[in-house]
């Protein structure tokens, strides 16, 4: 079990307020003061430093938090193996994203239960920021992700490398012919929600050719990747998105890919969990399982 004072200073963690983790803790904000006091005596460094009127974590303050919130999680899996010990039952609680869970997983877990029939699983599907608080959070166990994490926080496996493609109808005329992506500015842009995995590679690309989303003539923003696609077949706009969640529709023809002379981008789905957890043989082992569905 953790220290109350740890716990204390993780809850102070969550939005940087000592008044709000007092409130949830039911303590004072002197109480909470004094937690963290006390913690940063015994470790002989400060945790906090107001910049301005704003409380921020200080870099030992960074690395109690990460290691903390392993322990945190490690102990509550650790409850949850133990009492598989007992009911013989087996539970997964594992994060995917949206792209992930819709257009590479279904199958493979579907094989997979097929051979475990006494697994249990509790399956979030969310984009890839939601799936890092819920990691850092302790709600689930490991992720599967699209997007981009701290290195230095998470342990990760690659799972598969996915190209990343624009996509237009076939009545539009940029389904023929080769273009630039200074060139596509003049259309209508669908992308997912922002914190979407998604929508940060294409930010990223953008910025690194000096433009933005805001570049384009209009935009579309949803987290419905169905919809989005729908948009694009009706001829409302362009998208970018991975080639195995527009496979079917680019084989069936209901969609274009446009052809682009200055992007090509692959990006890795990373298996994720907290780095220098415990438990990170089981998690492996669990990911190679998977992978071989």
């Amino acid at each position: 079990m953790l220290d109350f004072r740890i716990e204390t200073f993780l809850e102070v963690c969550k939005d940087m307020n000592f008044t709000k983790a007092a409130k949830r803790l039911n303590l004072t904000q002197p109480a909470v003061s004094q937690h963290v006091k006390w913690l940063e005596e015994k470790y002989q460094a400060r945790l906090f430093d107001m910049q301005g009127k704003k409380v921020c974590l200080t870099p030992a303050g960074e690395m109690l938090k990460n290691s903390s919130a392993t322990m945190q999680h490690d102990i509550s899996f650790l409850k949850e193996k133990m009492q598989e010990t007992s009911s013989k039952k087996r539970e997964i609680k594992m994060g995917l994203t949206l792209t992930i869970a819709e257009f590479e997983m279904a199958d493979h877990i579907s094989r997979l239960l097929y051979r475990e029939p006494e697994m249990s699983m509790t399956i979030s599907v969310e984009n890839t920021n939601g799936l890092l608080q819920k990691l850092e959070g302790g709600i689930i166990d490991f992720a599967l992700v699209e997007g981009n994490f701290p290195g230095t926080i998470y342990h990760h496996e690659l799972y598969s490398k996915q190209r990343y493609i624009a996509v237009c109808s076939p009545r539009e005329s940029l389904a023929h012919g080769t273009y630039t992506i200074s060139q596509l500015l003049d259309h209508r842009l669908i992308l997912r929600e922002a914190g979407s995995g998604t929508r940060n590679i294409m930010e990223h690309y953008l910025e690194m050719k000096g433009l933005s989303v805001d570049d384009f003539s209009s935009r579309i923003e949803t987290g419905n990747i169905g919809l989005i696609k729908k948009l694009v077949i009706n001829g409302c706009g362009i998208s970018f998105l991975y080639q195995t969640a527009v496979r079917k529709e680019l084989e069936e023809g209901s969609l274009c890919e446009i052809a682009l002379s200055d992007m090509e981008i692959t990006h890795d789905f990373n298996f994720i969990w907290r780095e220098n957890s415990i438990f990170s043989e089981d998690y492996r082992k669990f990911f190679k399982i998977l992978k071989a569905q």
